[in-house]
């Protein structure tokens, strides 16, 4: 077993593992030397003299990775290396390497090698005196356990007395201190563990604990601890999982000179320009704009520096593009520094001017401190970076899901999948962090495969303060970023007046980011130097915290005065620096006077050929080849030969075979199916999200197949053919506000895809409310970005109560933007009605209606999103089936569907013509069908907003001796009655010159509540509305 054997690579490592080395792992530190394996036992040979005891088995300061065998990757290249050098001369390398070597040249198995270390730590007149004298092993075992408590509280509880806080509100009247208990305090020091002033000077075994000596003096470890722990960065990583990810950012926190590295002077006033830009923009704009919100930085200043560090570092380590999301404070600074949005505009917005996409969008858009941009800048390093800020409302932290899921989509069609390139960076503040419910809901989808994007940056401006909420009644934790604990990310925490502590904690963060691929948070306390904004008052409510801040030097008072005290720069130089930059303010304020836009913001590159609203679309069809529906509806049904499918779903499945074959009976999965099918076909990117859609919460779709016998799945509609586009199912986690915000963000990237959000069940869009109403239904003409998600949502009175009932078509109705009373221009050749409308709204009764509504929202040259009333009964009802004829080329979506049925009364001889939408039209149908009335005809109205007044006026017109009514299943005050009331009466009164028929209701009286839980209260109701329904005009309400 000779040291040959050591040199021959892995091979010969394999094999030595294989004679009996033991496998074990290497603890890590980085100091630039490599120590050597530990001392080996006393009686093996050595060439050397007596030499100090290595007292552990570790292999101190290599480039060994914890994480890997002692005799494979990286490891295996270390070892290696040592013994290249230890042939050549053995004083080259360490010592105990020598010892090592010898053992194993003198047939010693090479994990043994190692291991006979551990025997010698008993021999204790082989540790320094100072360690052991006057005390027995018994005693110094004790102490070493009560220092390697002191070092664990040290990285569990030192951030709690970390020099965090600016104003030092902690030793305020003002404040309780509740963020920093007593305990905390004293375990942190030595006497709490029994150790005199004089223990300082013993000498303890560190090695494996802590990087550098592996023998230190208890003076040198506590130093070292509390420069590591309790400065002005805090530390939280010990709730970690991760051993590896521990064990990386302790290396980089205790060791010195690595995180907090001596900056050299061009990084110090290159820092120093960075904070100068970030403070005199505030305080230029306080000059120019006294009486103006702005909801400036003030006080924060210092995240400026640090968000240029992210970007900076970031891309010397990959990142090409960065998705950012922000509240509204310091938003103009951010646009105007780290994203490079010109100064000249946006001195522009604020003052008076006209709207430059006016042309384009009436009305609307926002402040300015809710506005995005995108820009490609050419950084300072001479990498290149996109940045795409998002727009934001005011409902604070409801952007972070929307910047993730846009982030995600970028990195698809970048082809991005180790998620280097493409990174989030997400602005929050202290109190909406702890306080919104959609941050837990965002950190939950960091590590769900099918929505994580490798990592979020998150950076929190710590103002100490809500709008005028004081942190211990906002919270019940000691920090905002608490909550970020449960998903096993660091959080570093910093005192925003250290700028440099700023920097080098940003660029410690965005390493991890692109090392681990995880969220890391940076905790950034500062404070607020005005109220909620510029023109509000804080000394009502903060008082004593405001005279502090009153008091308080700026972040830039204190760093240019650092620096003028270590040399870096003189008072001149800096005062040179502080004209420089206001100049540059100064001349970008004159060129706003004559700033013009040069191209539509809202128009990024890859939406180019998608028309806004002003210039008009004309519709196209949606049906599809035979020959292609047949081959992709049959080649979605085949199971492979070699997978073992549930017996019912094979059933299923051959069922939807022969629907195919024989173009007849065709149901609403299948009909999905064949929409995604000849989209993917296309080239169109399909990705449905939702709770449990990869089965349907119906059991209707089946788009994941899972094998009986063996952990695999089989996905159809990814194996139609080898040019297809990708499909994506994903079920999500159980959140709403959260995943549909994800999706609004994926499909804002690219207009190339058909993005969907599936509710469970149509009234838990509730959830997610906020995204609704702020970015889908309002988010075009606010913002001018257009966006074309899906909204697919259960909806239909079954008889199973309040909640799972209805989908609040009402809200969605509510908040269309078209105006009642007027008819838009309704020709083919003009009319532009969904353009110039916010969305759609529909609630189709067909399944081929289903497949054309879905193609449409691809084969147009706009984007808008759909809401969709989905069935859940009608999934499986026999007469909701559609025929090959009608998904065909030259078909298309039918806005309004007239009754077709045979046997009929003459159009001049209907009395009663029933508009209807959705599954009710079955249930009157049968009705009819079971009484044999033949006077009484049913109008589908499938797309119910933008309203088809064409189409509902040709329908009145068709039937003119025929009284009107609305008939729908749900109570009075909810459903679509106050949405098409009016709009019916309109297109009678405008486009007929009928003003003697006015529309009836029919249907549910009103509710508080959606629906009965009652089953037989429910039937009573459903049986009242059919017979309300067929009767005579005496019934008119």
């Amino acid at each position: 077993m000779g040291i040959a054997r050591v040199c021959a690579g892995s091979r010969v490592l394999q094999r030595w593992c294989d004679n009996g080395g033991k496998y074990f792992r290497m603890s890590f530190s980085s100091s630039a030397v490599a120590s050597p394996p530990p001392a080996a036992s006393a009686s093996s040979s050595t060439p050397s003299a007596k030499q100090k005891r290595n007292p552990l088995p570790i292999l101190q300061g290599s480039n060994l990775d914890p994480s890997e065998s002692f005799l494979t990757g990286t490891n295996a290249s270390v070892l290696e290396e040592m013994f290249e050098r230890y042939q050549e001369d053995p004083s080259k390398v360490h010592e105990s390497w020598s010892r090592f070597f010898t053992n194993v040249d003198a047939g010693v198995k090479p994990g043994e090698a190692v291991a006979l270390s551990r025997q010698s730590r008993n021999q204790l007149n082989r540790i320094p005196a100072t360690m052991t004298e006057g005390r027995d092993l018994f005693q110094v075992s004790e102490d070493t356990i009560k220092l390697m408590a002191m070092i664990r509280a040290y990285r569990h509880r030192g951030h709690l007395v970390a020099d965090l806080d600016p104003l030092n509100l902690n030793d305020s009247v003002d404040t309780e201190d509740v963020l920093v208990p007593y305990i905390s305090r004293r375990e942190l020091e030595p006497s709490y563990y029994g150790f005199s002033e004089a223990d300082l000077d013993r000498e303890f075994v560190v090695a494996g604990e802590l990087p550098g000596p592996a023998v230190r003096k208890l003076r040198d470890v506590y130093a070292l601890l509390r420069k590591a722990y309790c400065g002005t960065i805090g530390t939280e990583y010990r709730h970690m999982v991760s051993k590896e990810e521990k064990v990386w950012i302790g290396s980089m926190v205790e060791t010195p000179y690595t995180m907090m590295s001596s900056l050299s002077k061009p990084d110090k006033l290159k820092i120093l320009r960075h904070l100068a830009e970030g403070e005199l923009f505030e305080k230029f704009l306080s000059y120019k704009h006294s009486t103006a919100k702005r909801f400036g930085l003030e006080g924060g200043e210092s995240i400026i520096p640090g968000l240029k560090a992210i970007v900076e570092l970031g891309s010397e380590l990959g990142v090409e593009n960065i998705i950012i999301g922000m509240p509204h404070r310091g938003r103009l600074n951010v646009l105007g520094h780290i994203v490079e949005k010109s100064l000249a505009q946006i001195f522009h917005e604020f003052t008076p001017h006209d709207d430059p996409d006016a042309d384009s969008y009436l009305g609307s858009g926002d402040v300015k401190y809710h506005l995005g941009t995108s820009q490609h800048v050419k950084l300072e390093n001479g990498r290149e970076v996109n940045f795409s800020l998002l727009a934001n409302p005011s409902h604070l932290e409801a952007v972070d899901p929307v910047v993730v899921g846009k982030a995600r989509a970028k990195q698809f069609f970048t082809g991005d999948t180790e998620r280097k390139r493409t990174m989030p960076l997400l602005l929050h503040g202290d109190a909406s962090f702890a306080g919104q419910g959609v941050v837990a809901e965002t950190l939950e989808l960091s590590d769900l495969r099918d929505y994580t994007t490798g990592g979020t940056v998150h950076v929190i401006v710590n103002n100490q303060i809500g709008f005028t909420t004081d942190p211990r009644y906002a919270r019940s934790s000691p920090y905002p970023t608490d909550v970020a604990k449960t998903v096993g990310v660091p959080i570093f925490h910093v005192n925003g007046d250290d700028v440099e502590a700023v920097v080098q904690v940003c660029r410690l963060a965005v390493e991890y980011r692109q090392r681990f691929h995880k969220d890391v948070v940076v905790d950034v306390f500062c404070y607020r130097r005005h109220g909620h904004n510029e023109l509000d008052q804080p000394m009502f409510t903060q008082p004593l915290m405001y005279k502090r801040i009153k008091d308080h030097p700026t972040p830039l008072q204190l760093y240019s005065k650092k620096l003028i005290a270590e040399g870096v720069l003189s008072e001149a130089e800096f005062k040179e620096l502080h004209d420089d930059v206001m100049a540059h303010f100064s001349e970008q304020f004159i060129a706003a006077k004559d700033w013009k836009p040069h191209s539509r913001d809202w128009l990024a590159s890859q939406w180019q050929g998608i028309k806004s609203p002003g210039t008009f679309s004309p519709a196209r069809k949606s049906g599809v080849k035979e020959d292609v529906l047949r081959s992709i509806g049959l080649d979605s049904c085949r199971i492979p030969a070699d997978f073992k499918i549930h017996p019912l779903l094979k059933k299923i499945f051959g069922e939807r075979r022969t629907s195919i074959e024989l173009g007849e009976s065709i149901d609403w999965a299948t009909a999905e199916s064949l929409a995604f099918g000849t989209l993917l076909a296309e080239g169109t990117h399909v990705r449905l999200s939702g709770q449990d859609c990869e089965r349907g919460t119906f059991s209707q779709r089946h788009a994941v197949w899972h094998d009986q016998n063996e952990p695999k799945t089989y996905v159809p509609l990814n194996n139609l053919s080898k040019e297809q586009a990708v499909f994506q199912v994903c079920n999500s986690n159980l959140s709403e506000m959260g995943v549909l915000g994800f999706e609004v963000g994926y499909s804002l990237e690219s207009p190339n895809a058909l993005v969907l959000w599936e509710a469970q069940f149509g009234d838990f869009a509730n959830g997610a409310q906020v995204i609704i109403d702020t970015f889908i239904s309002a988010g075009e003409k606010k913002w001018r970005r257009q966006s074309g998600i899906v909204l697919l949502l259960p909806h239909g009175y079954e008889g199973q109560g309040p909640e799972h009932s209805s989908a609040r078509l009402e809200r969605f109705l509510q908040m269309c933007d078209e105006d009642p009373d007027v008819v838009p221009p309704m020709g083919e050749d003009v009319r532009r009605q969904i353009q110039e409308h916010n969305w759609q709204v529909v609630n189709a009764t067909t399944p081929a209606n289903y497949f054309h509504v879905l193609r449409r929202q691809i084969h147009r040259e706009f984007r808008k999103p759909l809401v969709v009333m989905t069935p859940k009964s009608l999934l499986r009802h026999p007469q909701c089936r559609s025929t090959m004829d009608e998904f065909r080329s030259g078909t298309e979506f039918q806005r309004v569907i007239d009754d077709s049925t045979p046997g009929l009364a003459a159009p001049e001889h209907i009395r009663r013509i029933v508009f209807c939408s959705g599954k009710v039209y079955y249930d009157l149908y049968r009705e009819r069908a079971k009484r044999d009335i033949q006077d009484v005809v049913f109008v589908r109205v499938e797309q119910i907003a933008p309203f088809p007044f064409d189409k509902v006026a040709d329908a009145a017109r068709k039937y003119p001796n025929a009284d009107v009514v609305w008939c729908q299943e749900e109570s009075k005050n909810m459903g679509a009655w106050s949405y098409v009331r009016p709009r019916i009466a309109t297109a009678l009164r405008v486009l007929n010159k009928d003003t003697t028929r006015e529309p009836a209701y029919v249907g549910r009286m009103p509710s508080a509540a959606p629906a009965t839980g009652n089953a037989q209260t429910h039937n009573e109701e459903h049986m009242n509305l059919l017979n309300k329904a067929l009767m005579t005009n005496s019934a008119k309400q």
